[in-house]
């Protein structure tokens, strides 16, 4: 499958992401030629063990995380980020988690956005918001290559990619910049050629960037 890398924004000390910002972005992509071509949507939960004994919760991961992701639709991911676990399973397993209630949600998250396509590259650029709201959270983008499913035949033209699209937005004097740290793929297991459990990792690193951003924010207000 086409390879791609997840971004998150992050905000310049002192400020905070804004649907004006998210605007911008979505008009420097139209700018570049972008065409529009539909919305897209991934879904990330924070799972919790239902315990009853709380004195066996240190025997449970901390931070359990399940991905739905819009390209594979019949499946469903698990990522244990502490453990380096990443998990494909059928999407029906949730439904059998609800029934046995071992585990349930503790918050989900929606990443939602259109999707624009570049000559051989696909955009997508969405909001992070909880489910059942509309409270901003964050902003992602995804940029997948097309042609290549290899990431280290990529690198090079991805990162000439990125390149021009970060000075395109640097122009528009945005409050922050769009931030790519690569997990390291190979403690999960998984190899060169691209997969979804990549895509799925990738996620749930972008949410500990999201999470890391909103505490330092927080601190800087007390």
């Amino acid at each position: 499958m086409p390879l791609k890398w997840v971004f998150n924004w992050q905000p310049n000390a002192g400020s905070t992401v804004n649907s004006q910002i998210l605007n911008e972005v979505s008009q420097c992509v139209e700018s570049m030629n972008g065409v529009k071509e539909g919305r897209w949507k991934a879904t990330l939960t924070f799972y919790k063990p239902m315990l009853r004994d709380q004195a066996l919760a240190a025997e449970f991961p901390r931070e359990f995380i399940g991905i739905s992701l819009p390209e594979q639709p019949n499946k469903y991911y698990f990522i244990l980020r502490g453990n380096k676990i990443v998990l494909e399973a059928d999407s029906s397993i949730q439904l059998i988690m609800e029934k046995l209630q071992s585990y349930k949600s503790r918050v989900a998250l929606n990443f939602e956005g259109f999707q624009y396509q570049l000559g051989d590259f696909q955009l997508r650029v969405g909001k992070v918001v909880p489910t059942h709201s509309e409270n901003l959270r964050g902003i992602v983008m995804e940029v997948e290559y097309l042609p290549i499913s290899s990431l280290e035949k990529s690198k090079q033209i991805m990162d000439e990619f990125v390149d021009i699209w970060q000075e395109a937005v640097s122009k528009r004097s945005l409050p922050g910049h769009f931030m790519h740290i690569e997990p390291s793929f190979s403690e999960y297991g998984l190899a060169d050629h691209y997969t979804s459990q990549h895509t799925a990792v990738q996620y749930a690193h972008v949410m500990g960037q999201l999470i890391a951003t909103v505490q330092a924010v927080q601190a800087g207000r007390n």
